[in-house]
């Protein structure tokens, strides 16, 4: 066994369960043992739950030596669970000063399967306020910042997931996505991240409602994301919108050779940084040297269209439900979600709900259009090399040489939240000149999410970003504690 178990990948560790070479009690406690040493300089999680998951461990253990009943499929796993993923009879606040003393009345759907799985829930992690940025800081836990660089954030709003994943403190983690939440912190923490096609994971109602939303895997490697998405996955009856029958991901896939994929680097006109670009394009020759069949496109879109299409869908759905919070209780509130709550409220007041969805659908006319003649597209996953830790960036950012207005345009994350049943995979690219890495996002065509893994297991074996002494954060040297 290795010194770095807190590295170990869930599949990995699984074996070696079964084989009878590590307990799960040994892999929960080196996990908890790096996070008591550098949780205070990431501020990833918002509650710790050890001594449960120690119990939960030696009945895992019990297992493995053949006590009772078989292992069921993530037994004995670290698993850090979003904290607005509810878990009954724990706080629900959602990093709000407005929503503290909120207790669950009944699990998540994605906690109820994580824990008849057999998945430890050892932590809660970390998200910016009602999960409306994409960074991590919030009135109520204050700034999480990313291992790659404490100067940045890891993202968000899955921020503390993927902090906690880059930083050894989980083996995986619960994730959820309703502008690029899952694939954002994947992207800035040298993580993998799946963004389902809508209604393949059961979400709680009423958002499971929004087709842009839905929740999912985080974890270090591909396998690991493909063990958690099937767990996952399946219809729950407390969700409408759940797919049925339930599918289940294979682990093995051919090789990529022969297939077609389009690579597309601005989605029309969002800028990209050189650092991006150069890991983008070295990614994409990757494939090609692998047998793929690479080609460069565009698309017809436009920051300002798209701006215009989800600023009316915000409006209406997520952001009309903070503005709610924000009428009774906007002096507890932050300024990025007031911000978010004027902004979303003036698209929605200038431009119908119908006109919005005219918009909606020609978006992802184009993009069925342009796919047509290949198995996936592959775009960066961020315009942007990262966001400062702490900075709510009201006036928007450079990216690129250019002003964009928000942190959303600074990212490429969106536009297939609008082209819902798209399954998008998000993976590791490489790393920016400030270490912080870069990432792509794999895009299958609706419903297809076998293919978006069988990319993204072609660049994990290709194109290795496994956690290793040459490739995992620098947490030996970091900064003294943080906010």
């Amino acid at each position: 066994m290795s010194d770095d178990l807190h590295y170990l990948s869930a599949t990995e560790a699984i074996a070696h369960f079964r084989t009878r070479e590590l307990s799960p009690v040994e892999l929960l406690q080196a996990v908890v043992d790096r996070t008591q040493k550098f949780e205070p300089h990431i501020n990833a999680f918002t509650e710790e739950m050890f001594d449960e998951a120690l119990t939960g461990a030696r009945e895992a253990e019990s297992r493995y030596l053949g006590h009772g009943p078989d292992p069921r499929p993530l037994e004995g796993i670290p698993v850090a669970a979003k904290e607005k993923h509810a878990i009954a009879g724990k706080f629900l606040t959602e990093g709000s000063l407005a929503a503290r003393g909120n207790i669950a009345r009944e699990n998540a759907p994605v906690i109820d399967r994580v824990l008849a799985a057999g998945g430890l829930i050892h932590a809660r992690t970390t998200t910016p306020e009602f999960c409306v940025a994409a960074f991590t800081h919030s009135p109520l836990w204050g700034v999480t910042r990313n291992p790659w660089n404490l100067d940045y954030s890891p993202g968000g709003s899955s921020g503390g997931a993927g902090a906690a994943l880059a930083a050894g403190t989980t083996t995986l983690a619960t994730a959820s996505d309703i502008g690029g939440s899952t694939r954002g912190p994947a992207g800035f923490t040298g993580t993998v991240g799946l963004k389902a096609s809508y209604g393949r994971i059961p979400g709680v109602a009423p958002l499971s409602m929004d087709s842009y939303r839905g929740d999912g895997p985080m974890a270090r490697t591909v396998d690991d994301a493909i063990l958690l998405a099937n767990v996952l996955i399946g219809p729950d009856p407390r969700d409408h919108s759940s797919l049925r029958p339930a599918i289940t991901l294979p682990h093995e896939y051919p090789s990529v050779e022969g297939m077609r994929i389009a690579l597309c680097l601005r989605l029309g006109d969002f800028p990209i940084e050189p650092d991006i670009e150069a890991n983008t394009r070295a990614l994409a020759q990757s494939l090609v040297d692998a047998g793929a069949i690479v080609e460069e496109i565009e698309l017809p879109w436009t920051r300002d269209s798209m701006a215009a299409a989800v600023k009316v869908h915000f409006g209406t759905i997520m952001g009309g439900s903070v503005a709610e919070v924000a009428r009774v209780h906007g002096d507890l509130l932050a300024d990025y979600t007031l911000d978010n709550v004027a902004i979303t409220s003036k698209g929605a007041a200038e431009m119908s709900f119908l006109d919005g969805l005219r918009k909606e659908t020609q978006m992802q006319r184009e993009l069925a259009e342009a796919m047509a003649p290949f198995d996936a597209l592959i775009c960066p996953t961020s315009g942007t090399i990262a966001f400062p830790a702490g900075e709510s960036l009201l006036d928007g950012l450079t990216v690129a040489g250019q002003h964009v207005n928000t942190t959303a345009e600074a990212l490429l994350t969106l536009p297939f939240n609008v082209a819902n049943r798209c399954p998008v995979l998000a993976v590791p690219s490489g790393h920016a000149h400030n270490g912080v890495p870069t990432g792509v996002q794999i895009v299958g065509h609706t419903y297809d999410e076998p293919t978006v893994f069988r990319i993204g297991k072609a660049l994990e074996k290709i194109r290795p970003w496994a956690y290793t002494d040459q490739h995992q954060p620098r947490l030996d040297v970091v900064a003294p504690a943080s906010s």
